[in-house]
């Protein structure tokens, strides 16, 4: 298993705790980058959102590429997957930053690629956005587009939304970086079989993760590509006892006095029995379904489980942790070196 974390981009994770202690800052994801290269992280994931989706559209929310730029010049180890959105980004300039990004990086640059869901984000800064199976009809054209140029000496291309003529992309990326992609229609599983890399999935148990792994591993085998890396979000708490992670747990959803930012049509939202009320603050808590691997417990028990995603076919987890450094550090001593010795 590789082990990754989402940099707090947002100043943290947690929609019901208004102050993580993690600033959205430059100070504060560079100590936190470095300080995981020592302590056997393999991989960060830097979420590109112009607007804060965690602690309100308002609050600060760092830039994903500028931030990585920065992070690949002064890190020596660590994998930076960064989010990309094609309709956010013209394809063959992107493609020279990206292949710059991953010069200076000495070749650890990777895409995470979002086929854009926020509308009102897209609105606010008047940039297109399409609907559902157009938007994968777009990443596909767009991802052709920047491939075309890591790989060929000049690159032409005659799309419906991209046109170049005879383009270069010189320096190319010392590799090509890994492409990351997530979704769960048709129209996506099929665009990620065929052009991308690696599927990424927003939390689940491992016995509704293990048929999603089945299922794009024989799209992967129809499309006659080489083998796919799987990775899952997650929200990890790991204590000492069972009853300190659930406790930890209960603070991280319990409900402020005053409903949090974006929590609109509070009552409606939040009817129903006891149980599925707080199953429905979990999920709201918590972005992409973090809770539902239920990571939550005693370092013995998060291994176990996640032995068990292993033995699904997961090849990575994309973690989220409040307050992220000391959590962070942590989760480093209590799971991961002993999963890796």
């Amino acid at each position: 298993m590789r082990f990754g974390y989402w940099m707090p981009v947002f100043g943290g994770w947690l929609r019901n705790v208004s102050d993580e202690g993690m600033e959205a800052s430059w100070d504060y994801v560079k100590r936190l980058t470095r300080r995981s290269e020592a302590t056997g992280w393999d991989l960060s994931l830097i979420a590109e959102l112009n607007l804060n989706d965690i602690k309100g559209v308002e609050e600060p929310a760092l830039d994903a590429w500028s931030t990585a730029a920065a992070l690949a010049a002064v890190t020596e180890t660590i994998e930076l997957m960064v989010a990309v959105r094609p309709n956010f980004h013209q394809p063959a300039l992107f493609a020279k930053q990206a292949a710059n990004i991953d010069n200076i990086s000495g070749g650890r640059l990777a895409l995470n690629v979002v086929s854009s869901w926020w509308a009102d984000e897209a609105r606010q800064y008047g940039l297109e956005f399409d609907q559902h199976d157009d938007r994968y009809a777009r990443t596909s054209e767009w991802l052709k587009v920047v491939n075309g140029l890591w790989t060929e000496k000049r690159f032409s291309f005659d799309g419906e939304r991209y046109r170049l003529d005879q383009a270069i992309c010189e320096p190319k990326p010392p590799h090509h970086p890994t492409i990351y992609a997530g979704g769960e229609s048709d129209a996506a599983k099929n665009m990620i079989a065929t052009q991308c890399d690696a599927y990424v999935m927003h939390g689940d148990p491992v016995e509704a993760i293990a048929p999603k792994i089945a299922d794009m591993k024989r799209r992967r085998e129809e499309a006659s590509g080489p083998p796919m890396q799987f990775g899952m979000a997650a929200y990890a708490i790991v204590r000492e006892t069972e009853a300190e992670a659930q406790a930890e747990l209960e603070r991280i959803t319990a409900l402020p006095p005053e409903p949090p930012a974006g929590f609109d049509n509070f009552d409606q939202w939040l009817s129903g029995t006891q149980l599925e009320r707080e199953l429905k603050l979990q999920e709201y808590s918590v972005s992409n379904r973090g809770l539902r691997p239920k990571l939550v417990g005693t370092p013995a028990q998060i291994r176990e489980r996640i032995e068990a995603y292993e033995a699904a076919g997961l090849d990575l987890l994309l973690l989220q942790m409040s307050p992220q450094a000391e959590e962070m550090d942590r989760f480093a001593e209590a799971v991961i070196a002993p999963m890796k010795h």
